[in-house]
């Protein structure tokens, strides 16, 4: 649930005063299948409690509920009951639930060192990965029965609405996480031991081949080892697309940065910089790209580096979702269209084809009424890439647009000057 930041008696008048006008006047559509969902809201208040268990039967009721309750945050359940307003889960009745995915920036690797905005573009990235890679290609959900939300605060939701996974109970809902997650993958799945004649092309699976070369003559095939495909399915070419990424940047990086990487896979550094020069300095990293062929060592191929190489290009493509989100079929999402009690950003309900453009700081902020400004006092230092820019200065004073405004309070950021006497 939210993480919300205090606000003195005069910033919660003044925030939901701005809440409600938004709510006023904002066209926000009801969830599908309102009647069957459970909504629930937290209010401006010094000390809140969430109000749940509430049941809305038509588009009026709904937009009634928001202009009434001003909720500095609003949920609805992903699951369908016969008797939302029930007061337990046993007397709701559980009819099935959305399949829901959750990315925040809080759980994603590598955004430990970037700022608010740095963090809201990863994982902007790391949206497009699960959905293309992982929903689409290999769980075959139907896009047009799928949803995706820029959540106001961190990151982005995904609300899966295919009939074939509503009725999917928890641990059916966790298979599905850890398949995204890598969960118990063997990256060497991802190599295909071949043998080959080079006299005669012939190339031949391990599997179906005893080692003697045609006609059992000559010498036996050579055993070789190979890149799955890139487009082969699942994690297999899944594997062999993040291999083939890591060695392009090796070669772009040079042999001492893909030294220091394979030491940090695990491969001593006496063996990391000699396979770092034999990838990087002698080409055979070019060699594998061009061939998918791991026969590029001198000596037969070592395991170790597969190990390494294939383990560590395999981390960093891991799908990442917030998993108990997924796997809890009575779970609270975020109300697409409401705004988001910590930031006042918009919760957007986006297209697929309007992910890559999507700008939270220019698209999820509400409009001002009639070009509204507000003063506040800025309690830290501050920098973030609105239109325009926004820049300030711990005890500075300035005026802004009433939605930055709102936004900096609301984050604990900046402060309202004291009320009139």
């Amino acid at each position: 649930m939210a993480k919300t930041v205090p606000l003195d008696p005069h910033a919660l008048v003044w925030a939901r005063g701005a809440f409600s006008e938004y709510y006023e006047g904002a066209a926000i559509d009801p969830p599908s299948r309102l009647v069957r969902r459970e909504f629930a809201a937290f209010p401006f208040a010094s000390e809140t409690m969430m109000r749940r268990h509430a049941t809305l039967r038509t588009a009026e009721e709904f937009h009634r509920f928001l202009a009434h309750e001003v909720p500095r945050h609003v949920y609805y359940s992903s699951a369908y009951y016969r008797h939302p307003a029930g007061p337990t889960m046993a007397a709701k009745e559980w009819l099935g639930a959305d399949l829901i995915f959750d990315l925040d920036s809080d759980h994603l690797r590598g955004a430990e060192a970037l700022d608010y905005a740095g963090q809201l573009r990863l994982v902007k990235e790391r949206l497009t990965a699960l959905v293309d890679d992982f929903l689409f290609r290999d769980f075959g959900v139907d896009p047009s029965a799928t949803e995706f939300v820029f959540s106001g605060g961190r990151g982005y939701h995904v609300h899966v609405r295919d009939e074939r996974f509503l009725g999917l109970n928890s641990p059916e809902r966790r298979e599905l996480v850890d398949y995204v997650l890598g969960t118990g993958v063997d990256p060497m799945r991802a190599v295909e031991a071949h043998r080959e004649d080079v006299r005669s092309g012939r190339t031949v699976d391990v599997a179906d081949d005893d080692g003697a070369a045609p006609g059992g003559r000559g010498p036996p095939l050579a055993r070789a080892r190979r890149l799955a495909p890139p487009d082969a399915p699942g994690w297999r070419g899944r594997t062999t697309r993040a291999v083939l990424e890591v060695l392009r940047r090796w070669q772009a990086a040079g042999a001492g940065v893909a030294a220091q990487e394979m030491v940090r896979y695990g491969v001593p550094p006496g063996k990391a910089r000699r396979w770092a020069r034999m990838l990087v300095e002698e080409g055979g990293a070019s060699k594998i790209e061009s061939t998918l062929t791991l026969d590029v060592f001198k000596k037969d191929l070592p395991a170790e580096f597969l190990e390494a190489v294939a383990s560590g290009a395999m981390i960093e493509v891991q799908g990442e979702t917030d998993a108990p989100v997924t796997t809890d079929v009575h779970r609270l999402i975020r109300l697409p269209g409401s705004l988001h009690g910590g930031t006042g950003f918009r919760v957007v309900p986006l297209a697929r084809e309007a992910i890559a453009g999507f700008d939270p700081f220019r698209d999820a902020l509400p409009a001002p009424a009639d070009g509204a400004r507000t003063p506040v006092v800025y309690r830290e230092e501050v920098s973030y890439p609105f239109p325009g820019g926004l820049r300030g200065h711990p005890g500075a004073t300035d005026e802004l647009p009433t939605p930055l405004a709102l936004f900096l309070v609301l984050r604990g950021e900046a402060e309202l000057p004291p009320a009139p006497a």
